[in-house]
C-alpha cells in the first residue's frame, strides 16, 4: 500500500523546465528545487499509525486476595517507531538531475528531471536537441574571457560599423557553421534524403561534434551596444562569448559579451519556465502534466495515416524538438 507521499513523488518523476537568474550558480538552483519539493513531498498527510499488539497486566483490583498469579490481557496500541516524530520525514532525498547546465553568468532556460525521469533527460541530449540563446553585446572593448567581467586587454573604435556590415560578418559566420554542419551530419548531400533533411532543418551531427552554430541574427543595434539571437548545437557559455569576440574582430573592432539567456532548449521554451516563486510540487506537478500533453501531442502530429516519418531516430527528434530551423546556404560580400 503506497503512502499519500509516495504517491506525490511518483507525479512529480518527470521533466520540467525553470528559469535560473543569472549570477546564481545552477548547483544552488538544483538545491533549493529539491527542498521545495521536499517539504511538498513530506507535507502529505501521513498514514495511520501503524498498531501492535501489547500484553498489559490486569489492575489489582480484580485480582483475589492472597492470588499470586498475574492476570493478562491483549492490547492494540499504536507502533510509536514509526511515528513521524520519531522516524523523521518519509522522503530526505530526491534524484534531481539537471540538463544542459548554465554558469554562473548566465541565465535562462534550465532543464530538470526527477527520480527515473533523469534517464530521459539523458536520451533528450542524446538526440542533439538545438538550443537557443540570446546574446547582448559591446563593441569598443576586449578581455580576456570574452565578456564584461573580464580583465580588459585592449580598447578600439567602432565608428565605422554599421547595421549593414554588421548583418553581412553574421551571415558570412552563419554560412561557414552550416558547412561545417553538412560535414560532421555525414549524409551524402547528392541523395534525396539530404536534401529533405535540409529542407526540414533536421540535419543533426553524427556523433560527437565541435559546438556549431544553426542560426545566427541582429535583433538590435545600437552602437556599441546589440543584441543577436543564435541557435546551436554543443555549445558551451564560453563559447557564446567567443562568437561575440570574433564578430567583432570580423567587424575590424572588438567585442565582449555583456549577457547570456537561454530561450529555449529542445522542447522547452522561456515562456514555460517557471520562475523561483513556482518552484513549488503543485506548479512542478503541473509543468510535468504539460509537458507529457504537448510531447503526446507532437507524436500523434507525426505519425499520421499515410504520411511517412523517416527513421526511428529522425521521429524521435522531431517529437522531441518542436521548433524546426531551416537551413540557409548563404553567399555574401563581406566588403
Amino acid at each position: 500500500m503506497t503512502t499519500p507521499s509516495v504517491r506525490v513523488f511518483h507525479k512529480l518523476e518527470g521533466l520540467f523546465s525553470i528559469y535560473k537568474p543569472p549570477g546564481v550558480h545552477w548547483k544552488l538552483v538544483r538545491d533549493t528545487v529539491e527542498t521545495n519539493l521536499l517539504k511538498g513531498i513530506n507535507a502529505a498527510p501521513p498514514p495511520g499509525p501503524r498498531q501492535r499488539v501489547q500484553f498489559l497486566a490486569e489492575p489489582t483490583s480484580v485480582m483475589a486476595e492472597g492470588s499470586s498469579e498475574l492476570t493478562l490481557s491483549a492490547a492494540s496500541v499504536p507502533a510509536l517507531a514509526h511515528h513521524p516524530l520519531v522516524s523523521g520525514p518519509e522522503f530526505q532525498h530526491i534524484g534531481v538531475g539537471v540538463g544542459h547546465r548554465l554558469d554562473v553568468f548566465s541565465s535562462g532556460v534550465l532543464v530538470l528531471g526527477v527520480g527515473q525521469a533523469n534517464k530521459a533527460l539523458t536520451d533528450l541530449y542524446r538526440s542533439h536537441v538545438t538550443r537557443d540563446y540570446t546574446l547582448e553585446g559591446e563593441l569598443g572593448m576586449a578581455t580576456d574571457n570574452f565578456s564584461h567581467t573580464g580583465r580588459l586587454i585592449e580598447r578600439t573604435t567602432y565608428d565605422h560599423i554599421t547595421r549593414d556590415k554588421l548583418e553581412r560578418v553574421l551571415a558570412m559566420m552563419q554560412g561557414s557553421n552550416q558547412k561545417a554542419l553538412l560535414t560532421y551530419s555525414k549524409v551524402d548531400m547528392s541523395t534525396q534524403e539530404a536534401y529533405e533533411l535540409a529542407v526540414k532543418g533536421e540535419l543533426r551531427p553524427d556523433g560527437k561534434s565541435p559546438p556549431i552554430m544553426t542560426g545566427l541574427r541582429l535583433l538590435h543595434f545600437q552602437p556599441p551596444h546589440f543584441t543577436l539571437e543564435v541557435q546551436c548545437l554543443n555549445e558551451t557559455q564560453r563559447y557564446l562569448c567567443r562568437i561575440l569576440h570574433e564578430v567583432g574582430l570580423e567587424l575590424r573592432s572588438t567585442a565582449v559579451c555583456k549577457g547570456v539567456r537561454r530561450t529555449r532548449d529542445g522542447p522547452f521554451t522561456i515562456q514555460h519556465a517557471l520562475t523561483h516563486q513556482h518552484w513549488t510540487s503543485p506548479d512542478v506537478i503541473q509543468a510535468i502534466r504539460q509537458y507529457r500533453s504537448s510531447r503526446k501531442a507532437g507524436k500523434a502530429k507525426h505519425t499520421q495515416p499515410g504520411k511517412d516519418t523517416g527513421t526511428a531516430s529522425q521521429r524521435q527528434e522531431m517529437a522531441e524538438e518542436a521548433p524546426v530551423n531551416r537551413v540557409y546556404f548563404v553567399f555574401v560580400k563581406l566588403f
